[in-house]
């Protein structure tokens, strides 16, 4: 089984960098190929909206996007990892999220090969110094249900709160659970 984490936060050694890492470390774990990428070490484009994919059935833009098509095709599964910035996910997390939709026909149904079948797992993870973890929850659900019109089947979604005023990496009753996830993957037993 292979497993690839999107950190989709602008800082390399922060929160939502150590969950994503330590959910692929409970994954690796249990036998799992396990694989991270980084976005504040790739060049991701805005979707420009020019309908290019809908006729070549590829994105033409050339960036590293092109990258990350290939490691979703060939992934079982995936987690996306996102600081919550105003409420929302980071403006990297936007742009990886906005760019899928050349790999979608325009009624949502995925296009993946069909033995890279859509419908692969996805964990989504979202880091907030705010210590309450439903004060966004409009705005989760919103996100799993996009990511689910998309195709993908959503295992779950994780919201790590309180992050201003302790660091995940301090935090001993996340070590367990982020990597109770990432076992999950390999498993079939989610974690609520």
């Amino acid at each position: 089984m292979k497993i690839v984490g999107f950190i989709a936060s602008p800082r390399k050694e922060g929160n939502t960098a150590w969950i994503i890492n330590k959910i692929l470390e409970g994954a690796k774990e249990q036998g799992a190929e396990t694989q991270s990428w980084y976005f504040s070490d790739l060049d991701i484009k805005p979707c420009r909206s020019c309908y290019g994919c809908k006729q070549d059935d590829r994105c033409i833009i050339n960036d590293d996007m092109q990258k990350l098509y290939g490691a979703i095709e060939h992934a079982d599964a995936l987690v996306l990892g996102s600081p919550v910035y105003m409420g929302q996910m980071s403006a990297q997390a936007k742009i990886f999220t906005d760019r899928l939709f050349a790999r979608f026909h325009p009624r949502f149904s995925p296009q993946f090969k069909e033995e890279h079948a859509a419908n692969k797992k996805l964990i989504l993870v979202f880091t907030q110094g705010n210590p309450d973890s439903g004060m966004f929850q409009l705005y989760f659900d919103y996100t799993k249900n996009i990511f689910q019109l998309l195709g993908f089947d959503v295992q779950g979604v994780h919201v790590v709160a309180g992050m201003r005023n302790e660091p995940a990496h301090e935090r001993k009753d996340l070590h367990t659970v982020m990597k109770d996830i990432g076992s999950s993957l390999v498993s079939e037993r989610f974690p609520e």
